[in-house]
C-alpha cells in the first residue's frame, strides 16, 4: 500500500464517491409512492441521476430536471434537460421557464418531488424584473471570480431570482412537495443547496447589496436598482410553504467517514479536520502543509501511518488569467509549502467531478511534484499567482480526471503522512 500511496488515495476518493451515489442511497429516503398526480422536478449536477433513482423506485414519472452538459441519465418519463454550468446559458433560462409553467396550478391532491443537488444555482435561471439574462451571466462570473464564500454568493443569487429561496415550492402551492437534497455546502443548510428553491429565506435585497460592496463586484446598474426595487424571495413563515418538507439524504460527512472507515481498516491513523471547511484554496493549502511537517516530524517512525481527511467548499480569488479551480490551486500551495518533504502525499479532488469551471476532479501532489515541474522548465510559483494550477498539474500528468460522478458532495482532500 505504502510502495503505491497515490493509487491509495485514489481509492480513497472513489470510496467517497460511490457511497454519494445516488442510485445507493436516495431510495431509503423515498416515501410511497403517492396517490393522485405526482411530479418530479429538480436542477443540480447530481439531478439525473437522482431522477433515475427515484424511476428505479417507483416507475415512470412526470416531470423534468435540470442538469449540467454531459451529466444526463436515461429516465422513463422524467424529461433530463442539460444546461450549463457554472455561468448559466439560454437552455437553463428556457428550462427553469418549463418547469415553472409545470408546477402552476397543482392542487392541494398533487404531490410535486423536488430533487435538488448542488448545481442548481447556475442551472435554474429566471431572472427577476428589470435584469436580463447577459446581466444575469455578469454578476454570476464576477461572483465566482470574487473570492466570496457560497454562502454569501447565494445571497446575491436569491434576490435575482424568481425560482430560488423558496419561490419553487411557492409556485406549486397548494400542492404538497417533498425535496430530497444531495449537500454540497459546508453546515449542511438546506437554504443554501442550490440557493433553496424551496426553501424560505430571511435575507433581504439590502443583504445581497452588501454583499456586492463587501467584494468588490461591480454589476450594471439595473441590477443595483432591481435589488432596491425588492424581491420574490419566500419568508420561513409564508403560507406557501406550509406544505413543503426539506430532506438531506446524502451530505460530505457520510463520504469522508466511508474513506475513513476504509483507511482505519486497513491500519491507518486517520484524523478528520471537519468536513465544513472554507476559505481561500491557497491560504488553506499552507496551513496544512503546516500541520502535516509538523506530524511528520513528530511521529514516530515505527506508528502506523497518518491520514489526514477533510471537505467543505473552499474558493479562490481570480487575480491571473490561468485555468484552475479550487482543489488543484489547494494541491499546488501545498506542495509549494511541503517543499518537496518526503513521506507526504496528497489528494484534492470535487466529488462531482469539476474543479471549479474544467472538467477535472483535481489534483494528486508528492514529494516529487516540484521536481517534476522545474525538470520540464515550470515555475509552481508562478502557476500559482496566475491561477493555473489545472494547466500546471495537467503539465506534468497529475491531473485527476474522472468525468461526469453524477454526484455531488463537495471536495474531498486527503493527506497522506508515513
Amino acid at each position: 500500500m505504502l510502495k503505491f500511496p497515490e493509487n491509495f488515495l485514489l481509492s480513497l476518493f472513489e470510496r467517497a464517491v460511490e457511497v454519494a451515489d445516488p442510485m445507493r442511497s436516495l431510495a431509503d429516503h423515498l416515501p410511497k409512492r403517492p396517490a393522485g398526480r405526482l411530479i418530479v422536478v429538480g436542477a443540480g449536477k447530481a439531478s439525473a441521476r437522482m431522477a433515475e433513482a427515484v424511476e428505479a423506485t417507483w416507475g415512470a414519472c412526470e416531470g423534468m430536471v435540470i442538469t449540467r452538459y454531459g451529466y444526463g441519465r436515461p429516465c422513463q418519463g422524467i424529461k433530463i434537460i442539460e444546461a450549463a454550468h457554472p455561468v448559466p446559458d439560454a437552455a437553463g433560462v428556457h428550462a427553469t421557464r418549463r418547469m415553472l409553467d409545470l408546477v402552476g396550478g397543482l392542487g392541494p391532491d398533487d404531490f410535486v418531488l423536488a430533487l435538488i443537488s448542488g448545481g442548481a444555482s447556475a442551472l435554474l435561471t429566471a431572472p427577476i424584473e428589470g435584469v436580463g439574462f447577459a446581466e444575469k451571466q455578469t454578476v454570476n462570473c464576477a461572483l465566482l471570480a470574487s473570492g466570496a464564500p457560497i454562502g454569501e454568493m447565494n445571497v446575491v443569487r436569491k434576490h435575482l431570482s424568481r425560482v430560488k429561496g423558496g419561490q419553487l415550492a411557492a409556485a406549486a402551492f397548494p400542492a404538497r412537495v417533498r425535496t430530497l437534497l444531495m449537500s454540497d455546502v459546508p453546515g449542511d443548510d438546506p437554504a443554501d443547496i442550490g440557493s433553496g428553491p424551496t426553501v424560505g429565506d430571511t435575507s433581504r435585497p439590502e443583504d445581497a447589496l452588501a454583499v456586492l460592496r463587501k467584494w468588490n463586484i461591480e454589476v450594471p446598474a439595473s441590477v443595483t436598482e432591481a435589488l432596491r426595487a425588492g424581491s420574490g424571495v419566500i419568508a420561513p413563515s409564508d403560507k406557501r410553504l406550509s406544505t413543503t418538507e426539506n430532506h438531506i439524504f446524502a451530505a460530505p460527512a457520510q463520504s469522508l467517514s466511508a474513506a475513513a472507515e476504509m483507511a482505519r481498516a486497513a491500519g491507518y491513523d486517520v484524523r478528520l479536520l471537519g468536513d465544513a471547511l472554507e476559505g481561500e484554496a491557497s491560504d488553506l493549502g499552507r496551513e496544512h502543509a503546516k500541520l502535516a511537517t509538523a506530524i511528520a516530524r513528530d511521529r514516530s517512525r515505527e506508528g502506523a501511518p497518518v491520514l489526514l481527511l477533510s471537505g467543505g467548499e473552499l474558493t479562490v480569488t481570480r487575480r491571473g488569467d490561468g485555468i484552475g479551480g479550487p482543489n488543484a490551486e489547494y494541491c499546488l500551495a501545498l506542495a509549494i509549502a511541503l517543499g518537496g518533504a518526503p513521506g507526504i502525499h496528497a489528494i484534492a479532488c470535487d466529488t462531482d467531478g469539476v474543479d471549479g469551471s474544467a472538467d477535472i476532479a483535481g489534483a494528486i501532489i508528492g514529494p516529487e511534484t516540484l521536481t517534476k515541474a522545474r525538470m520540464m522548465g515550470i515555475d509552481p510559483s508562478a502557476a500559482l499567482s496566475s491561477n493555473d494550477a489545472h494547466g500546471f498539474f495537467g503539465s506534468i500528468g497529475d491531473q485527476v480526471v474522472t468525468g461526469p460522478t453524477m454526484t455531488n458532495v463537495n471536495d474531498f482532500r486527503a493527506i497522506l503522512i508515513f
